[in-house]
């Protein structure tokens, strides 16, 4: 398998900017996934890298070698897409086939591979069957074992879930996973869903308007949002925001709302007054009776959501509706009188003008952790 090495990608469809100055590195036998809503630039990103798309600017290396304006056939990469294209008159085995046939690999290790990458899929009791009366389930693991049996370099998948019910893309999802890690192979994953994205890679770069907000392992992205929208994007229930005007000074360790003093680590940026944004994840919320002192900002429960081993209860404050996470068996009825305070050890505070992160200490023990790590 091999590094794939992007910088300063860029790709324009006439006057329209798709992806801005883009650039990532997938190191050897990495999952790295590129996360975004629809039109963010992540389809457009793989298929420059597959080679299905010529770059405006930068480049693209593979394995060290430069491949920015090679065809996808130059570029030993195996693709996987939403839609499986399987062909519909030949069965799994020759499906699987396919591409050995057409490379010319000689039938006895074309038999091989087709049967060593049915094995691994758990699919070899289905060679000889019709692809058209498979599951969708089973016809992904088709398309999956048509590419693994070129053994590419890389693989490039473009949400290969997405045609699959809720229920398979949950079981997909740890299978693709647990594949990926006996293959060793380095994949690029395309997805707007971040369950998978979190369930399943060692990168997400999340994208956003041609550009990536953030990059790094799952964890540092959801307990360290560099931006309001990766706060937004990822997380269920996504991060709350509490809006208000202050000032933000360098070696504070507090903001002040609406009179109440709510700790949070150390800041590393000064900021003018102007308006800010409180980040708090649901589960760093703490629900206490009315009239709490520390901290606290007076609320009232608007509703539950019962959730089996835990309840996403939203409270309406004075600074809007939050959501806080508890555990199933406290009582969270609607109505009831609370104060709101906050764990401070992850908050995060947001210039809500630019919506970029306020740099603090949690910032910096993140960089420190990756820079070890």
């Amino acid at each position: 398998m091999a590094e794939i090495r992007v910088d300063n990608l860029v790709k324009r469809f006439g006057s329209f900017t798709a992806v801005r100055d883009t650039s990532f590195t997938v190191e050897d036998g990495d999952f790295f996934c590129l996360l975004g809503p629809s039109g963010c630039g992540k389809t457009t990103t793989l298929r420059m890298v597959a080679g299905l798309e010529l770059p405006s600017a930068g480049s693209i290396r593979l394995d060290g070698e430069d491949v920015t304006f090679k065809r996808a056939r130059e570029r030993d990469i195996a693709m996987v897409f939403q839609l499986f294209a399987l062909y519909p008159h030949m069965n799994v085995r020759k499906n699987i086939s396919f591409p050995l046939v057409s490379m010319g690999v000689p039938k006895a290790e074309t038999r091989r591979r087709v049967e060593d990458a049915a094995k691994t899929l758990r699919i070899e009791h289905l060679l000889d069957k019709p692809v058209s009366g498979l599951s969708g389930g089973d016809r992904q693991r088709v398309a999956l074992g048509r590419a693994i049996v070129r053994e590419p370099k890389a693989f490039m998948m473009d949400e290969p879930l997405g045609a699959l019910d809720a229920e398979f893309r949950h079981l997909m999802c740890g299978e693709l996973r647990a594949l990926h890690d006996r293959l060793k192979a380095t994949t690029v994953y395309v997805t707007h869903d971040q369950l998978e994205a979190m369930s399943m890679a060692d990168k997400i770069a999340v994208m956003n308007e041609g550009v990536i907000e953030q990059l790094g392992p799952p964890q540092d992205i959801y307990d360290h949002p560099t931006s309001m929208f990766v706060g937004d994007f990822i997380g269920s229930p996504a991060m709350n925001f509490i809006h208000f005007e202050g000032t933000a000074t360098a070696g504070s360790t507090a903001v002040t709302i609406d009179a109440a003093v709510i700790p949070l680590p150390e800041l590393r940026e000064t900021r003018a007054l102007g308006p800010l944004a409180l980040g708090v994840r649901p589960e760093q919320v703490v629900i206490g009776d009315p009239g709490r002192q520390g901290g606290a900002l007076p609320g009232e429960i608007f509703g539950a959501e019962y959730l089996g081993t835990n309840q996403i209860v939203t409270v309406t404050t004075p600074r809007g509706m939050l959501k806080v996470r508890l555990p199933a068996h406290l009582r969270a009825a609607a109505g009831d009188r609370v104060s709101l305070s906050f764990k401070p050890e992850r908050l995060s505070l947001f210039d809500a003008a630019t919506g970029k992160v306020i740099r603090s200490a949690l910032h910096e023990a993140s960089t420190a952790r990756r820079a070890h790590g």
